[in-house]
Formats: C-alpha cells, structure tokens, sequence
C-alpha cells in the first residue's frame, strides 16, 4: 500500500510539473529553425569548385600593383573576377573578405585561401554572391591548394551570421 501512494504522489508531481512547464512557456508559437521576418537568408553552401565564385580585390596594402597581382592569381586558380580596384581604407592584416548573405560558402572558400588570417565581414544588405577581397600589408601569397584544402578542413562549414537565416 505504501508504494502505491509514494507512486501516486510522484504521478501528481510530474503532472503539476508538466501544466507548469506548459503555462509558463515563454517561446509559444515559436518554430525551430523558422526565420524571422525580414531577416536576411544566408547560403552556408560551400561552392562545388573556384569557378562558382567570383571576387573582387581592392588594394589596401599601400603597395602598387598589389590588387592586380592578387586578381591574376585568382584568375590562375579558375576564379571569376571583377576588375581590381584601389581601397579607401587600409587594411594593416592579411585581408579583410566582406560579403553578403549570399556569399557566405563562398567567402569560407576564398578565407582558406588565406589560411584562416583573413578577417571577415558580414554585410547583411548586401546583394549578390561576389566576395571582396580588401588586401592588407600583411599579405604574402595566396597558399597553395593543398593548403587551402586543410585549411578549409580545420575552418569546417560555414557559421550562420548573426540575424540570418539558413537558405
């Protein structure tokens, strides 16, 4: 009999427990992985190869003919390209990638290129799937593609920016 009552205030408990839960939930009507309205919608998809991405690199090293150098060594390496420009601000790193939501495989792809040290930023208004590449006074060389490839390994997918949502 005794383990039929301590049974029976258990069953109440949890059930007093669960009508709690259910009255104080804060997050009704919420849906995972739902986006919210008008926030921008990111594409975490890493590009099946160079030629499905295009950049377009601004020189802010300081050092002439940087931007054009760095432009024919993306166009070696099967990447599309936008005519190099020169950058109102200098970068004193590797480089600086600024993308919007649609380049965001893109721009991991282009950053293993940099092995990592390139800094990035996310542009939620931005349109388009082009990556700017602003390079810095740090910058040596591109690496080479086996380097690329353990570097993207180690950097993994692609993190959703802040506010977006996944394509």
């Amino acid at each position: 009999m005794r383990s039929l009552i301590v049974v029976g205030v258990l069953l109440v408990a949890a059930v007093v427990s669960v009508v709690t839960a259910l009255v104080r939930d804060t997050a009704s009507g919420a849906v995972p992985g739902a986006c919210a309205e008008g926030a921008p919608v990111a594409d975490l998809t890493l590009p099946e190869g160079p030629d499905q991405v295009t950049v377009k690199v601004f020189n802010g090293s300081g050092r002439p003919g940087v931007a054009d150098s760095l432009t024919t060594d993306f166009v070696n390496r099967r990447f599309r390209t936008e005519k190099p420009a020169k950058s109102k601000k200098k970068v004193d790193g590797v480089a600086l990638l600024r993308f919007g939501p649609e380049g965001v495989g893109s721009a991991q792809l282009v950053r293993a290129l940099f092995l990592g040290d390139a800094e990035t930023q996310y542009e939620a208004k931005r349109k388009g799937k082009v990556v700017e590449v602003v390079v810095g006074g740090g910058f040596r060389q591109l690496a080479t593609f086996t380097e690329a490839n353990q570097s993207l390994a180690q950097l993994g997918e692609p993190e959703l920016p802040p506010g977006a949502c996944r394509a």
